[in-house]
């Protein structure tokens, strides 16, 4: 009930505000949500943005640098459930896209200047190991989470649409991550990926 009468307000309300101003009052609203999230993170720097609406586990966990912003419905994630005191370091000049994925229980490193588009998923973790039997009878959420590796990316990347990065990977500066690719191998500097799996398709020196 309460939504329908949101969405008739919102109707009336566009004949009454011109388009240019209600853009105003969402930004001024995205200041607002940022501004109050912001306190439980273990680093916020100064003018980043977390658009409305996202979602965070683990705050104290994240590190978010300067200039920095985060796309609606993205969820990022830190478990503290595991041997690991779980870690997520996002650098300065961040673009992440709307609805990104990163779940981390062991470390994820995100550097400078990355560029990242929608739909991303970016993980160190999964639900057990996959190589016995027995834990695949449990129900996965059921079975221990575990970390092959950290995952690393460094400055200057840019991640494609829909793109995944598997635990245990590096993407080296500079790389480019092709839409819809999974990287499941480390990506050398100033490279482009993609593919499923990801693979090398030109290398710029």
């Amino acid at each position: 009930m309460m939504k329908m009468l949101a969405k008739y307000i919102g109707f009336f309300l566009r004949f009454l505000i011109p388009i240019n101003v209600s853009k105003n009052i969402i930004s001024f609203f995205r200041y607002i949500f940022t501004g109050y999230i912001s306190k439980g993170f273990k680093i916020f720097g100064v003018k980043s943005i977390i658009k409305y609406p996202a979602f965070f586990v683990g705050q104290n966990y994240i590190s978010i640098g300067e200039n920095v912003t985060i796309g609606k419905r993205s969820c990022i994630t830190a478990w503290n459930r595991s041997e690991y005191l779980p870690e997520i370091i996002i650098g300065n000049n961040v673009d992440i896209g709307d609805d990104c994925h990163i779940t981390a229980i062991n470390k994820i490193t995100i550097g400078n200047n990355v560029l990242f588009g929608k739909k991303i998923t970016i993980s160190d973790n999964s639900h057990g190991s996959c190589d016995n039997y027995e834990e695949l009878k449990l129900h996965p959420s059921q079975r221990v989470v575990t970390s092959k590796g950290e995952v690393i990316v460094n400055d200057n990347v840019w991640i494609g649409d829909k793109a995944t990065i598997l635990p245990n990977i590096t993407i080296g500066k500079g790389a480019v991550v092709g839409a819809n690719s999974v990287v499941t191998k480390n990506v050398p500097n100033h490279c482009v990926v993609a593919g499923n799996p990801a693979k090398i398709i030109k290398i710029l020196n």
